[in-house]
């Protein structure tokens, strides 16, 4: 989530200074261009690996400040969630055996991250949204303790004017509402960054987002979001939303979301594209900063664009422009920011590859993006295979093409070609594209995990084949093979499983009734359904009784009979407990109170029963 800010006021006298050093960050960032002081007689490549961090259960555990310090290691850093941090690789230039020295390194520091989270009892998992998330993580309890991520929740909350929103329909829909933006912290990405020459920018950035759909099509990987099945890349949808500040209102008026891919091709220069965020979205977090850009240059030095770049990392577009200095000269790079972390190590170098080698390759017809591609198609080629993942039929040049035949007959000859022209080994170039042209034949890791939910869900409860489902994805990711080799998940259980929780056991699809509902309504649904308990909920949707059988029984028979409300006959003090109220303490309530089953709310609101037979 960018970089930390350590002394930082936040008020309106920072605020005026740093507004003055962004305007003067893009004057330099001209300056820098027209005078060709920026880097481009070399190309190098780097990454940043998002991870999850796991207790015993395979749940979500927040230590990553004890790990990070364990670590000792300047790779690593926090994330806004403290079940997750990431590893900062090194940049490589993009030459002969770049790719296994990335894929080297990044093993080093997982297998180090790993060694050290298991002396604390913990793991470490790849993933693009963790199967075993759930609502209880996403408190702000689990925000990980730093000024940077509590002032941009705070800003942002402020700025939405209300609660964030999630609603994704899928094959199932998850409809949700959250007082913080942790929803983020459900999102574990590969990020992926290539320097590019300022002359070839905006060619190059064009060219990225038109080829961002097939990409993302064949490296989806997240397809789950608190046990629903939604997109093949349930990120884009998620990401967007959980940072989401547009105001919702009855007026029909044009907002652009602060994640998103773009509206149009880019013209002109990479400070254009600054240009445009800096004009469509708010400032949302500033600090001190001690030399004036222009005051740098004057003096014949390089400057960091401190502004800039902090304002860059609260714009969040799929394919993000970058700034920066190594080695004491200035630089550009695209950041990809819309590849999922997982399903292994092999399976990431595949995608890295396969992107700089189409980025690089890119035939010359594709310079001019805007004369042969409608800049619509491209969008909509990107939500579409996040939606449909491998699946998608795309629209390519003014053809219908599937996502498979695309990539097989046309993006991997060109990515060949774009490594080959930058003496990548032939090794790795047909070791880490064969990758890709396996799990475009056979499988993604998305359509891995989706078969194997729906398959395990026949034999198991929601909670036991989330955590089946990332200890399978865990034990995978440490034999190093790639996804399409994964086998399918036993439903064959070795030991029970140590339930703890109400929310871990509880029934989530349930019969509900309302208060005005009629008795014999209700005596009709228990019967066909075989159940002995419902539910009763007023028109807030709050929980406002309980109907039982054994109840109705006790009843006068005219009572239940005759046209009586539901609201007449049921019970109205009810005994609820919350998600995580222990099993244990859920069996002592219903043994106290001589009753059958307990509904569970979140506030006033059901989200599921355990019963006896659950228990």
């Amino acid at each position: 989530m960018g970089e930390h800010i350590s002394v930082s006021k936040f008020d309106h006298i920072e605020r005026k200074a740093f507004v003055q050093h962004l305007l003067d960050d893009i004057k330099a960032l001209e300056h820098l261009l027209s005078q060709n002081l920026i880097e481009d007689d070399i190309v190098r490549i780097g990454a940043e690996q998002e991870m999850c961090l796991l207790d015993s259960s395979y749940r979500p555990s927040g230590a990553s400040m004890t790990l990070l310090e364990n670590l000792n290691d300047s790779h690593f850093t926090t994330e806004l969630a403290s079940y997750n941090m990431e590893a900062n690789l090194d940049p490589f230039e993009l030459k002969e055996n770049c790719f296994s020295e990335v894929e080297e390194q990044l093993t080093r520091l997982l297998e180090k991250a790993e060694s050290e989270a298991g002396k604390l009892g913990l793991k470490i998992v790849l993933a693009g949204i963790l199967p075993t998330i759930s609502k209880s993580e996403l408190g702000i309890d689990f925000m990980t303790p730093i000024p940077r991520y509590h002032k941009l929740n705070e800003v942002l909350k402020q700025y939405r004017g209300d609660h964030f929103s999630l609603k994704i329909r899928g094959v199932d829909e998850l409809t949700l509402r959250h007082d913080s933006v942790l929803f983020e912290a459900c999102n574990t990405s590969f990020q992926l960054h290539l320097q590019i020459p300022p002359e070839d920018f905006i060619s190059s950035y064009n060219w990225a987002q038109a080829i961002a759909g097939p990409v993302l099509g064949v490296c989806a990987n997240s397809p789950l979001l608190m046990g629903r099945e939604l997109w093949k890349e349930t990120r884009i949808a998620l990401f967007q939303q959980s940072l989401d500040t547009r105001k919702w209102s009855y007026a029909l008026k044009e907002q652009v979301a602060r994640v998103g891919f773009g509206n149009h091709w880019q013209k002109e220069s990479v400070a254009e594209i600054f240009k445009e965020d800096i004009s469509t979205h708010r400032i949302v977090l500033t600090k001190p900063i001690a030399k004036n850009s222009l005051e740098v240059l004057e003096h014949g030095a390089i400057p960091k664009l401190e502004a800039l770049n902090l304002y860059n990392g609260t714009v969040y577009r799929w394919n993000r422009p970058c700034y920066g200095i190594g080695g004491g000269k200035p630089h550009l790079r695209i950041e990809n920011r819309y590849i999922p972390s997982g399903p292994s190590v092999i399976d990431q170098m595949a995608n890295f590859a396969f992107w700089v080698g189409l980025m690089v390759g890119r035939p010359v017809q594709f310079d001019d993006m805007d004369s042969v591609m409608d800049f619509k198609e491209a969008k909509h080629n990107f939500v579409k295979s996040a939606i449909t993942g491998r699946q998608t039929v795309l629209s390519w040049m003014g053809k219908t093409l599937t996502l498979k035949k695309l990539i097989l007959e046309e993006f991997l000859p060109i990515a060949h070609h774009g490594l080959t022209k930058y003496g990548v080994s032939a090794e790795d170039c047909d070791r880490l594209l064969g990758i890709i042209e396996q799990r475009v034949k056979k499988g993604t890791g998305a359509e891995w995990q989706v078969k194997n939910f729906r398959n395990l869900r026949k034999h198991m409860k929601m909670d036991t084949v989330l955590v089946k489902l990332t200890e399978s994805m865990y034990k995978n990711q440490q034999s190093r093979s790639p996804v399409h080799e994964w086998p399918l998940i036993t439903t064959k259980s070795k030991k029970k499983e140590p339930y703890k929780w109400v929310d871990q056991i509880m029934s989530t699809r349930l019969y509900k009734l309302y208060e005005n509902d009629y008795v014999n309504l209700a005596l009709s649904i228990m019967a066909w359904n075989n159940i002995h308990h419902i539910p009763v909920e007023n028109n807030k949707g709050e929980l406002a009784g309980l109907l039982t059988w054994s109840h109705l029984s006790a009843l006068e028979t005219d009572l239940v009979e005759n046209n009586s409300r539901v609201s007449d006959i049921m019970i109205k003090k009810v005994v609820t407990v919350q998600p995580r109220t222990t099993i244990a303490t859920a069996k002592k309530l219903m043994a106290d109170y001589q009753i059958g089953c307990l509904p569970v709310c979140v506030g006033s609101h059901l989200v599921g029963i355990v019963s006896k037979v659950d228990l």
